[in-house]
């Protein structure tokens, strides 16, 4: 496929791998905070490439997996209400709640539909009148413009039966937060390049400066991210800690003015709970009060539910890199992708389904 082999092809690899071996002098660790990254590494088997001294390990980086189990609460109550259209995308129909999923509502005759965008549920509510139709919104920077957009246009179009269930999240605080409770020992931090499509390099420029980690963005390839680990690597073998963008191709650094300003109309920065990670002072996005009428939590009365993690689910330790996947005394035994614990083993950009759908000899 052009502009996608050649970020696969070994003979453009095999340099970047020589480089890294070459450069690693002590043994450092790189965090990377996007799911998508984290299937192409164990896909590609990028960490077997790399030096012993060389350790990656996952971050929060998958947006299915961060949304709190309160949230999917939240949802699964709406869903089951009459004269209710609940759309989602669809990983997040069999992300576990306290007792059930998404899926487990629509067999039982609940309207819960997959759509792939939340203009889809616009039109859908366009064309169905006497129906409440609600967005599950979740996702980092890079989906929240356009579910913004949505707002927008549901609001251009006068409809009355159309709402939005928000649990939007933003990566530096998420960053922030690991660095300052030293729990996980971080080096350097491999960004998501499709955050920083939207949200541009330069608002991470104040955690480089607080904890002189290096943090660089990348894409999603096999050159792109060995290009990225080589930038990290480069800069800790010097002593620097620099932001840097190794995905140029995709990220400008002050990224996407248009996203940025849908962003800044219809959402505001709030403090957000993350599943496994707690609280996170203005670490969200949630609707302006001028578009409350939109806010399903209001509209259905479940702002107050709470929800209760399997006691067995270790996803949290994985989501701070405190836990190998393969680690996990549940991992491919009573949590699968089929029957899971938690969302890490659900979504298509979780750590543990990764290793569970790329397991190698001798794991798990």
């Amino acid at each position: 496929m052009r502009f996608l082999d050649e970020y696969r092809e070994a003979e453009a690899v095999q340099p970047l791998v020589a480089a890294i071996q070459q450069r690693v002098t002590r043994p450092w660790t790189l965090m990377e905070v996007c799911g998508g990254q984290t299937h192409s590494i164990i896909r590609f088997g990028i960490d077997h490439l790399l030096p012993a001294k060389l350790r990656l390990i996952h971050g929060p980086g998958c947006p299915v997996c961060v949304t709190p189990v309160a949230f999917i609460d939240k949802a699964l109550a709406i869903a089951a209400q009459p004269g209710v259209v609940f759309c989602s995308f669809g990983d997040m129909l069999r992300v576990p709640g306290s007792a059930e999923d998404l899926l487990r509502v629509k067999s039982r005759g609940g309207d819960v539909r997959i759509v792939y965008s939340a203009l889809d549920a616009v039109q859908l509510a366009a064309r169905l009148p006497d129906r409440e139709v609600v967005f599950f919104a979740v996702g980092f920077e890079t989906t929240a413009p356009a579910n913004a957009l949505a707002v927008r246009e549901a609001r251009r179009l006068g409809l009355a039966n159309f709402s939005l269930l928000v649990s939007h999240v933003r990566v530096p605080p998420a960053l922030e937060l690991l660095l300052a409770s030293g729990r996980a020992q971080v080096d350097a931090f491999l960004a998501a390049g499709h955050v920083c499509a939207i949200m541009g390099t330069e608002e991470y420029l104040p955690l480089t400066a607080r904890h002189h980690v290096p943090i660089v963005v990348t894409g999603f390839e096999p050159v792109d991210l060995l290009r990225g680990i080589l930038d990290c690597v480069t800069q800790l073998e010097e002593g620097r800690a620099e932001v840097s963008n190794a995905y140029e191709r995709v990220v400008a650094p002050r990224g996407n003015a248009v996203a940025q300003t849908l962003l800044a109309e219809v959402f505001q920065v709030v403090d957000r709970c993350w599943r496994g990670l707690g609280l996170i002072p203005r670490s969200g996005f949630a609707l302006r009060e001028e578009f409350a009428d939109l806010d399903a939590e209001l509209r259905f009365d479940v702002a107050e539910i709470g929800g209760v993690e399997s006691p067995d689910c270790r996803s949290g330790e994985v989501l701070q890199g405190l836990l190998w996947p393969t680690d996990c005394p549940a991992f491919g035994t009573t949590c699968t992708p089929e029957h899971p614990l938690g969302a890490t083993m659900v979504s298509t950009e979780g750590a543990c389904a990764a290793h569970y759908r790329y397991r190698r000899p001798g794991e798990a």
